[in-house]
């Protein structure tokens, strides 16, 4: 026990030393693979080390057996930051640079405002699917009319037939309402042009309810279409329902006489049947607006008519076009001639008495009336036209 070293404890921080000497500090070798700053460590007081806290721990080497310069790691994180920094600022402009020339890709390619056009046709679709969407009692469907049908027709209207529209004002604004016009063309194009004229010209951007020939709803696929554009079956009892609701009704009373006419009777109107369509007016009381059509009898100038062929076929005519069936398929392309519709002014039903729809002169003078009406405006139209495709 005498050879025994006493450690005093006198708050110096536990520094060895010989008993009866003050506190020593020994140099002390670092240990190998340890910096210096960590190896030193034990030396330093503990107050002092309370006293240097996190500050002493973050000015420890990260780097094994390294001792940084002073004001190096923060000079290393500084330009770090600033370097990062940069690539940051390079790479946003890099990608705005990128996305706006997309975008203008896009605008260039689809217009502008292209993006809310693809998510109102995503919207369409996701109703289609899930069977969100109306129908009324006659199969019209008005949402897939507004976003197909119109889109399909559209481009033959202002392109393709360039079609001039006058006299939409004559057409009332709400009610119901009878439109009557001429038919011709081989196919049934005017009415369709009709169609879209009235849905995207009026200022209420009215539907009109075409009254179809039975045949129509006959062929595989555009009867569906048919059914879901709107048209009905030409027959009084489904006009004068869609009349007495309040909607737009069309009608073309010269049907396949008219529209398989030869092409040298073009434009000279048939005979309007036996006058349905006012007795149907008459009926609920609504207006009636004639409509003069011009520029469809030039679509398929109709040359000769195979009846041999259209009796076995059952269709009402075989036309004979200069390009069908010579050129074949091809040959179904109509002429771009330029189109011009006009709604004359109306005539009035309302102030004849409802039992007058079965007074057969007052049908046959207003069914006169109607006809001649559309004649001479036809006439007036050839006379001011320049040109059959200008």
């Amino acid at each position: 026990m005498g050879d025994a070293r006493i450690i005093p404890f006198d708050g110096s921080g536990g520094s060895r030393g010989s008993a009866g000497r003050g506190p020593r500090r020994q140099n002390r070798v670092p240990r190998p693979g340890v910096a210096a700053s960590e190896a030193y460590e034990d030396d330093i007081p503990v107050r002092e080390r309370r006293k240097a806290g996190p500050t002493g721990d973050r000015a420890r080497v990260r780097s094994i057996g390294a001792v940084p310069e002073p004001g190096g790691d923060a000079s290393a994180r500084r330009d770090g930051g600033t370097a990062g920094t940069g690539l940051g600022a390079l790479a946003g402009a890099l990608g705005g640079l990128v996305g706006g020339a997309a975008r203008g890709l896009a605008d260039g390619l689809a217009g502008p405002g292209w993006e809310d056009k693809a998510a109102d046709r995503l919207a369409f679709v996701r109703r289609r699917i899930t069977g969100d969407y109306e129908v009324d009692e006659f199969g019209f469907d008005e949402e897939l009319t507004d976003a197909l049908v119109m889109s399909l027709l559209r481009p033959l209207y202002e392109k393709y037939f360039r079609v001039e529209v006058r006299g939409l004002e004559n057409i009332p604004d709400k009610g119901g309402a009878l439109i009557v016009a001429n038919h011709s063309g081989t196919l049934p194009l005017d009415a369709l042009m009709t169609q879209v004229a009235v849905h995207d010209h009026h200022p209420e951007s009215r539907d009109l309810r075409l009254l179809a020939a039975d045949l129509v709803f006959q062929l595989p696929l555009v009867g569906q279409v048919a059914r879901k554009s709107g048209h009905t079956l030409a027959h009084p009892a489904d006009a004068e329902r869609l009349l007495s609701q309040g909607e737009l009704v069309g009608v073309w009373p010269e049907g396949y006489k008219g529209l398989g006419k030869p092409f040298k009777d073009r434009y000279k109107l048939q005979r309007f049947g036996r006058g349905g369509f006012v007795s149907s007016a008459l009926r609920t009381g609504v207006p009636i607006v004639p409509c003069s059509i011009v520029g469809a009898e030039e679509t398929y100038p109709m040359i000769g008519n195979v009846r041999t062929l259209a009796r076995l076929l059952g269709v009402p005519y075989f036309p004979v076009t200069p390009t069908f069936p010579l050129l074949g398929p091809l040959g179904l392309l109509p002429l771009p001639t330029r189109w011009h519709i006009e709604f004359g002014e109306q005539i009035r039903t309302d102030a004849y008495p409802s039992q007058t729809a079965d007074d057969p002169m007052v049908v046959f003078n207003l069914t006169d009336e109607v006809r001649e009406t559309i004649q001479h405006t036809i006439y007036r139209i050839l006379m001011q036209r320049r040109s059959v495709f200008f």
